[in-house]
């Protein structure tokens, strides 16, 4: 009997110990974790107890709030609203007590909120003191004038625009459509949340979706730019002849690259790599692909990012890919930004960026610094280099330079001329990706202004498009409001 009582009694501590540490492991290695679960409907709840800090757009006389918070005198103190939502959606995100936050309003939550660990001293004096705690202010890099020429751009269209500054990385313009408004998502009447919800959710195009950064395309021949940058780090020249065939056929099988047209690129018998460029020659970029291989070509794309996971100031941005184990035929299909390969929109930019920076990557941002209520700054996001394979340089200074040339001929006398820019040396290049056999294209323009100078980088994508649409017709002229707004703005400055 006494070995009975002892073998319960020792089960009993063990239980009581079990549930100890699984208590400890909840209050405190777990407690951050669940406070900040966008499940915890406590937490989120509470978050209204505090005015949320506001975002802002555009610097001094041009700046906009473009969400902010009013007291409510009801069950929850204060209502989230954004001022001009549809414009902004896909920068701010959404902050629902149903459906919980998005963008900015997910990952800057802790500063929206005045507990992020910058906050600490701060929200112990106000505690003390029995003042309110406040949210803090996200100052971000997005230019207004930019933002609207991209919403506006993009009306009545799918894709998405991004414009950077090349040189710091800032994010001038971030654009998705279709979009939607955030407002009705933010109400505190929860019938109307859910049916807003209901709405978006139900459409065929589904406007939460922020193709900028979470929808990767085939990026068509604006991967020429890759495949080009792979071929001058070879040591091959923008003089470099290649032959001129309206065809190549390709090893190990019986299919065959065809230019747009199925004719020829120049006279049919040679083309040098920047007149192809500026003609899109696939033919030419298809032979590339097979002079440079497999591991050249994958190498150069993961040093613009592709293959890596992206660090930006919002959660779970998609991946632009190329496989690592491409056979001969694979490897000439996907230099010309066919086959497998995948892209978003912010890499294409980024791509354009990279060549208009001398060859460097700069970390893009969309928060340049966090203010308190105060106005003093308590957390600054600076210039970073973007670091992929070890190092932020994509290409070397000397290829750049080639690229950036050859993307001005592209604008001047190639397939991007709907860019061009009277005045202004505007270097790019087009693309209009095939996808299933019947289905209209893919068509991008991504590019950069001025060539001098370099001061916006910008990729557009449409996926809405008709058999005839290309990316110098489609995407271009869209690229090129973007590039002229974002010049007026730095010229007012």
């Amino acid at each position: 009997m006494r070995k009975q009582i002892r073998r319960i009694t020792l089960g009993v501590v063990g239980l009581f110990a079990l549930l100890f540490v699984n208590l400890n492991v909840i209050a405190v290695l777990q407690a951050d974790e669940l406070r900040t679960d966008q499940r915890n409907a406590r937490g989120l709840l509470a978050e209204y107890e505090t005015p949320r800090g506001a975002m802002i757009a555009g610097q001094g006389a041009a700046s906009e709030e473009i969400a902010g918070s009013t007291a409510t005198g009801g069950r929850l103190d204060y209502l989230r609203e954004y001022p001009e939502g549809p414009t902004y959606a896909h920068v701010t995100g959404y902050h629902s007590f149903v459906y919980g936050r998005s963008e900015l309003e997910a990952s800057f939550n802790e500063f929206l909120i005045g507990s992020a660990p910058e906050a600490f001293a701060r929200n112990i004096a106000d505690l003390l003191a029995g003042r309110q705690r406040a949210g803090d202010t996200l100052q971000l890099t997005i230019d207004p004038q930019v933002q609207r020429a991209a919403v506006d751009a993009l009306d009545g269209r799918v894709g998405a625009i991004v414009a950077v500054a090349p040189a710091t990385g800032e994010i001038l313009a971030l654009a998705s459509a279709p979009t939607y408004d955030p407002n009705p998502l933010a109400s505190h009447d929860g019938d109307v949340v859910r049916e807003a919800w209901s709405d978006l959710a139900g459409r065929d195009v589904d406007p939460r979706l922020n193709r900028a950064l979470r929808e990767t395309y085939p990026p068509g021949s604006t991967f020429k730019l890759v495949s080009g940058a792979a071929a001058l780090e070879s040591g091959v020249r923008p003089s470099t002849a290649y032959p001129d065939p309206p065809a190549l056929e390709l090893p190990l099988t019986e299919a065959t690259i065809r230019n747009f047209g199925s004719g020829v690129c120049a006279d049919g018998s040679s083309i040098t790599l920047e007149r192809a460029m500026a003609v899109s020659c696939n033919t030419t970029f298809g032979q590339i692909g097979l002079d440079l291989g497999n591991d050249r070509l994958v190498r150069q794309a993961e040093r613009f990012g592709l293959n890596h996971d992206w660090d930006l100031q919002m959660d779970r941005i998609a991946g632009s890919v190329i496989p690592d184990d491409l056979d001969e035929p694979s490897t000439a299909q996907s230099a010309i930004g066919q086959r497998d390969v995948r892209t978003t929109p912010l890499q294409m930019a980024m791509v354009s960026a990279a060549i208009a920076n001398d060859g460097e990557l700069v970390e893009p941002r969309l928060v340049r610094h966090v203010e308190d209520i105060s106005g003093r700054v308590v957390t600054r996001f600076d210039a970073e280099p973007l670091t992929f394979a070890g190092s932020a340089q994509a290409v070397s200074g000397g290829t750049a330079a080639a690229l950036r040339d050859m993307m001005v001929d592209v604008v001047e006398d190639g397939t991007g001329t709907g860019a061009a820019i009277s005045g202004v040396n505007v270097g790019g290049k087009t693309g209009t990706a095939q996808r299933g056999e019947g289905e209209p294209p893919t068509v991008w323009f991504t590019g950069f202004a001025p060539a001098e100078l370099p001061e916006v980088a910008v990729a557009v994508v449409i996926t809405d498009t008709g058999a005839g649409d290309t990316g110098g017709g489609v995407a271009a002229p869209k690229a090129r409001a973007v590039i002229e707004a974002a010049l007026a703005g730095n010229e007012q400055d």
